[in-house]
């Protein structure tokens, strides 16, 4: 066989692949078709041929469309991540000669999406005008979240071996209230002080109440065991609470610049270091690394905050080494009711 006829071989059984995933996706050939651009007809044959070329049927046909058959299902499932593998190698050596385009997927706590990325990514489409942002929830990212978004930017210690891991910056915690709250109220000395006022706490994603707040100063440690009357999984709830007055609480600094410049929020007991601070993590698949809008991606986010950080107070300093606290994602009630040692 020449190689003319050998490439034509090998482009036609490329093409059946993509026709026979196109109709297994859209569970008909005239689904397929529409998808693709094609005459019914054009597809039907091609997916013929490779049944055929295979010796099994891959669909049973029937005037409702198509079901795949168990050799077909096999088959699909086989077929799928070598046709992604194409299209990345497609989308990579395109993005050599041309700016970056498609549709990113970012998985993002809500914090981060809300008071970090959302304020900059009109600037970042300016630069990429080509690439469309979709924003995901993902606070607590589960192992198939991980696998359908591009990029993960996400708060804590979370574990996702078999991905890149790379940390985009430390935070503080800040133990505020508002400047109403502060004029009727006595300003805490040591976090000891923290438990004679009302604290609003936040119950993290796996149920915990974090009322333990862990201080540090110079090597002394001090341990707050806080109470309020409100408690909430939505941090901007705790925030309004908090900006109209309504008591104490505690806040990645990063996410509470706004509030901070304004004056809305105070911060207090600077001098001591709030222990337990989450980083901020991103992750991504190392396949994609070279995809042209996935790299593009993680060079502005690594560039957000490393000027967010940049930006952050003098005063605040920040412990890089912020260790896990010991009652973290134990689906306990309590922070406070959770032994040491039980991680």
């Amino acid at each position: 066989m020449g190689f003319y006829p050998l490439m034509m071989c090998v482009m036609d059984k490329l093409r059946a692949l993509q026709y026979f995933v196109a109709s297994a996706q859209e569970h008909s050939f005239s689904g397929a078709a529409r998808r693709l651009g094609l005459s019914v007809p054009a597809v039907a044959r091609l997916v013929a041929m490779l049944e055929r070329s295979l010796g099994v049927a891959l669909f049973e046909r029937t005037v409702q469309g198509l079901t795949l058959t168990a050799d077909g299902a096999r088959y699909v499932e086989a077929c799928l991540p070598l046709l992604q593998r194409l299209d990345d190698a497609d989308e990579a050596l395109r993005g050599a000669v041309a700016r970056p385009r498609g549709t990113l997927v970012l998985g993002a706590s809500p914090i981060l999406s809300q008071h970090c990325i959302l304020p900059a990514l009109p600037e970042f489409h300016a630069r990429f005008p080509d690439i469309h942002i979709d924003v995901r929830n993902a606070d607590k990212p589960s192992a198939s979240e991980a696998a359908t978004a591009e990029v993960l930017v996400v708060y804590g210690w979370p574990k996702h071996p078999d991905l890149v891991h790379r940390r985009l910056a430390n935070t503080r915690l800040l133990i505020c209230a508002s400047p109403s709250y502060w004029a009727t109220h006595s300003v805490p000395q040591r976090p000891k002080d923290l438990e004679q006022h009302p604290c609003l706490l936040f119950r993290d994603q796996e149920g915990t109440v974090i009322d333990l707040w862990e201080h540090e100063r110079n090597g002394e440690k001090e341990v707050a065991a806080v109470s309020g009357w409100l408690v909430s999984s939505h941090r901007d709830v705790i925030l309004d609470a908090v900006i109209a007055g309504a008591g104490i609480a505690r806040f990645s600094d990063l996410s509470i610049r706004a509030p901070l410049q304004s004056g809305q929020l105070v911060p207090v007991l600077l001098d001591w270091e709030s222990k337990h601070a989450p980083p901020i993590n991103l992750f991504y698949r190392s396949s994609q690394r070279r995809l042209p809008r996935v790299r593009a991606f993680v060079d502005f986010l690594v560039e957000l905050f490393r000027k967010l950080e940049a930006e952050r107070e003098p005063r605040y300093a920040v412990n890089v080494e912020a260790e896990r606290p010991h009652w973290y994602r134990r689906r306990h009630g309590l922070a406070s009711a959770t032994p040491r040692g039980a991680d």
